[in-house]
């Protein structure tokens, strides 16, 4: 691993994919304090508060239209990673994260939930290109040996950004009620660090050869990365792949799922990034609080318990990443969603029994932890790993896009719908992601094969 390989993975990491996890945790903590503003805010134009109903309604927005505004953002992958490359899209989209900042932190003074709301909704645009953006960059300029160890850093940065989140909302920090506006927009921190840094860093080398020919370009930014002068090898890889897609122009979605050639492919990229958000991990992250609270966790103690939970996303998200290269990805994903399927049930048993045996809110906690754990160390970053290793340079933007639709899409029915499954269904409403994430599971130990150490040729050839 070189030096400018590992400093362009660290930036677009904390540039990009921390920003996601900090956007879903950051709306736990400030909660009340945001409604409160909405029912204040109301007061003074209708000289009426809002009844229960209707403030939960409209805070479930302010926290499900992020995933709206990631849906948005996936659909438009394909058209920026043609027209400006990786690098280039990575670096214009820093500049959404700013526009939302300046929404959010002016919000309050300005007395605008709506600004809120539109500022929650361009960080989710911003998410949903980076969330997809970033894996391909990465998986595109990783050599094939260290593409496992690469695609899983944005996964460790997503768990350092919840644990941030949930650090920086402690009572002694931004979580008092005057500084929840700061809190939601220090997004524009890393955001302006990458776009100062990001141009310093070479285009993908794929990119430049495969989609735009140029072999020079293609040639300087490999010895850059690899450190090597001697890169022959990976051009020639480069060119049979070229040559494969001679011809062939670069597939759009409509051609990617009525291709019979990889129709596996595309299920299993459906299958897994839908069951990544339909697995619970996002009911989990957004409502923390609640769900302790719920299990009987003193009010006082919820927010030192929530950051311990973000420790421990980190510390699991660390031990995927540096054992992928080791055992594999499809060992990861499927001991991972076992591990959340399990606990899962286990809330759902925890939070029956708890009414007779006091004790079982502690088992409770274990069990979010277990999730947590669970998602970090292979479903947080193996599905984006296995987009870009499944599909060939022509394939792979329409992948990113059916991929991250799905992901988007299901992010908001969970963020949504959450709440009020919980106050319909009880404990029981963890049944459901329990039943989820084990299906999964199922089909990623019959279907999908391993990919590690193969070139995306020998992975497509494995498929045909």
């Amino acid at each position: 691993i070189t030096f400018p390989l590992l400093s362009v993975t660290l930036l677009v990491s904390f540039g990009s994919s921390m920003l996601y996890g900090y956007n879903l945790a950051v709306v736990n903590s400030p909660a009340e304090h945001i409604k409160a503003f909405y029912n204040a805010t109301w007061s003074q134009r209708y000289g009426h508060g809002l009844a229960p109903g209707p403030l939960t309604l409209l805070y479930a927005l302010t926290v499900s239209i992020f995933a709206l505004g990631g849906l948005v953002g996936s659909l438009l992958v394909g058209v920026l990673v043609e027209r400006y490359g990786r690098n280039g899209a990575l670096s214009r989209s820093a500049l959404l994260v700013l526009l939302a900042g300046g929404f959010m932190g002016f919000s309050r003074e300005l007395g605008s939930p709506e600004m809120v709301i539109i500022g929650r909704s361009i960080t989710g645009l911003h998410s949903g290109i980076c969330l997809s953006v970033v894996p391909l960059y990465l998986g595109e300029i990783a050599p094939k040996n260290l593409r496992g160890f690469l695609g899983l850093m944005p996964s460790i940065f997503i768990c350092l950004g919840v644990f941030s989140a949930q650090v920086l909302g402690l009572p002694e920090l931004l979580g008092k009620d005057r500084f929840w506006p700061l809190f939601l927009s220090v997004v524009v921190v890393p955001a302006s660090l990458q776009l100062l840094l990001l141009h310093c860093f070479p285009e993908s080398p794929r990119y430049l050869l495969i989609e735009r020919n140029d072999v020079c370009g293609a040639t300087k930014a490999l010895h850059r990365f690899l450190g090597t002068p001697d890169v022959q090898d990976v051009i020639k890889e480069m060119r049979e792949e070229q040559q494969s897609l001679s011809s062939m122009e670069m597939v759009s979605v409509w051609q990617l799922l009525r291709e019979r050639s990889v129709r596996w492919q595309t299920l299993s990229v459906v299958v897994v990034n839908a069951g990544m958000q339909l697995s619970g991990i996002d009911a989990i992250w957004f409502y923390t609080n609640t769900i302790f609270e719920n299990a009987g966790i003193p009010v006082s103690q919820i927010p030192y318990t929530t950051m311990g939970t973000g420790a421990i996303e980190v510390l699991a998200g660390l031990i995927g990443c540096f054992t992928i290269e080791r055992v594999g990805r499809r060992p990861l994903i499927i001991t991972g969603f076992c591990a959340m399927g399990v606990c899962s049930a286990g809330i759902t048993i925890s939070l029956l029994l708890q009414a007779a045996l006091p004790w079982m809110r502690y088992v409770s906690v274990a069990c979010v932890v277990g999730i947590i754990a669970g998602f970090c160390m292979g479903p947080a970053g193996v599905p984006f790993l296995m987009t870009a290793e499944l599909f060939m340079q022509s394939h792979r933007p329409a992948a990113y896009i059916v991929g991250g639709s799905l992901n988007w899409l299901c992010n908001f029915t969970v963020g949504f719908i959450f709440p009020f499954l919980q106050m319909s269904a009880g404990a029981f409403c963890y049944l459901l992601f329990c039943g989820v994430c084990l299906l999964v599971a199922l089909y990623v130990y019959l279907v999908i094969p391993e990919t590690k150490n193969k070139t995306f040729m020998e992975i497509s050839h494995i498929f045909a």
